[in-house]
């Protein structure tokens, strides 16, 4: 009797599930009409005229750099200028800065996880010297900035708000800001 059971089931379902597969709903798939054709045109064939030199007057002029941070380079102007800086302390400087060095942007986090005997830091997307970037440190008012060597590779102090201006030890200018 258990078996006829279990049959009986076992036909019933067999015979919904064949049931669900004559639905019209898996039927053929249609496919869509084809597009019509796009207009074409004719295609003329020529030779290209030879290259010219550029006029004088074709590329724009440089950027006037008066007021920018290029005056930072002056060994002298920069001394006085970190001299009158105000006072920074480690922990207004931590998180992430942005960077501003030779004309391009990148980012820097500085933490104060130790590295040596400074503190670990960062870039992202910088390129140059600051690319090398590993650890900081206050010297005076100033904040230097380290290789991997410990190298000092920078060296800026606070000109205001959140900002520092300096320059590598190459003499790039460089501005950090938030």
């Amino acid at each position: 009797m258990l078996h006829s059971k279990t049959g009986i089931l076992a036909i019933s379902l067999l015979a919904l599930g064949l049931a669900g597969c004559q639905s019209s709903r898996f039927g053929s798939p249609q496919s869509p009409a084809p597009l019509p054709p796009a207009p074409s045109g004719t295609v003329i064939g020529s030779q290209l005229p030879p290259p010219t030199a550029p006029s004088a007057g074709a590329f724009p002029a440089a950027p006037n750099q008066t007021g920018t941070d290029v005056a930072a380079l002056d060994p002298e102007a920069q001394a006085a200028a970190a001299a009158a800086a105000p006072a920074i302390d480690k922990n207004s400087l931590l998180g992430s800065w942005s960077v501003n060095s030779g004309g391009s942007s990148c980012q820097m986090f500085l933490t104060l996880t130790k590295y040596g005997n400074a503190s670990r830091g960062g870039t992202r997307g910088c390129s140059g010297a600051l690319a090398d970037m590993r650890g900081w440190d206050l010297a005076g008012k100033q904040l230097e900035i380290y290789n991997d060597a410990g190298d000092t590779i920078a060296r800026l102090y606070s000109s205001g708000g959140e900002r520092l201006d300096g320059q590598t030890t190459t003499g790039m200018p460089v501005s950090l800001s938030r």
